[in-house]
């Protein structure tokens, strides 16, 4: 399927790994040109936009702390001068520390939802200015947000949070904007893999109907599907990518 990505232009922010890299790299692979946003993982980033670039496509680094306000309005006001308008906005910025519901401090608490939650809402208010007739808008939330998870009550609680405000930001942007989430589940990423020590050694086996956890490239697939102008006819939505949890 030909996602009619070609010569448009993307930011993407959490794209030094993981899945906000595996995001960029696809992106770049169906045409588009990207921004990658990252805070503190220079190196990976670079290599992000190299592999953008392999693509034969325009990749540009663009640093930005998605907890503060001015230093995310002071970041897109710099890349509005590169890119001139954005058609992409994917938002996969995140932290997920694990611990016990009765042991998480009030200073971690604040940083996972900083991150998490008051991030994607910085970056797209930001963003809005940039966004060109038919653009759209993917926020990174998780199978967390909807289901709770005992030893990440403030992730789960900040991904809940992102589900909610895509669909205020949906209703407040249309027509001109789409806004659509993806809600992983278990990837297979630094910060999956932190995640899992958390779990039962067969929480696959006994949770998931495909009995494995996901590769970020699966994960990539149905953000660049919700980026992209074939799924023109969905906003407000939350496409659950979780290999099935739950239903077994």
């Amino acid at each position: 399927m030909d996602l009619q990505l070609t010569d448009k232009i993307a930011l993407v922010t959490g794209a030094s790994s993981g899945i906000g890299a595996a995001t960029a790299r696809l992106l770049a692979a169906e045409g588009a040109d990207v921004v990658v946003g990252f805070q503190r993982n220079e190196q990976g980033a670079a290599a992000t936009v190299e592999a953008v670039r392999q693509h034969g496509r325009r990749g540009f680094l663009c640093r930005l702390d998605v907890t503060d306000a001015g230093d995310v309005q002071r970041a897109v006001s710099e890349l509005d001068l590169e890119s001139r308008g954005l058609d992409i906005l994917v938002q996969s910025s995140g932290v997920a520390p694990v611990g016990d519901f009765d042991k998480v401090s009030a200073g971690e608490w604040a940083r996972v939802v900083a991150v998490n939650l008051n991030g994607p809402f910085h970056v797209l208010q930001a963003a809005i200015p940039l966004l060109r007739d038919g653009a759209a808008v993917v926020n990174v939330a998780s199978v967390a947000g909807q289901t709770g998870v005992p030893h990440q009550a403030h992730y789960a609680a900040a991904k809940a949070g992102v589900i909610n405000l895509t669909k205020s930001a949906a209703r407040a942007l249309a027509p001109r904007v789409r806004v659509n989430c993806v809600a992983p589940g278990m990837t297979l990423t630094e910060m999956g893999q932190i995640t899992a020590t958390a779990l039962p050694p067969d929480y696959a086996q006994q949770k998931l109907l495909l009995q494995r956890f996901a590769e970020p490239e699966e994960i990539a697939a149905c953000i660049a599907f919700l980026a992209s102008p074939v799924s023109g006819f969905i906003t407000g939505e939350t496409l659950n990518a979780n290999g099935g949890r739950d239903l077994r």
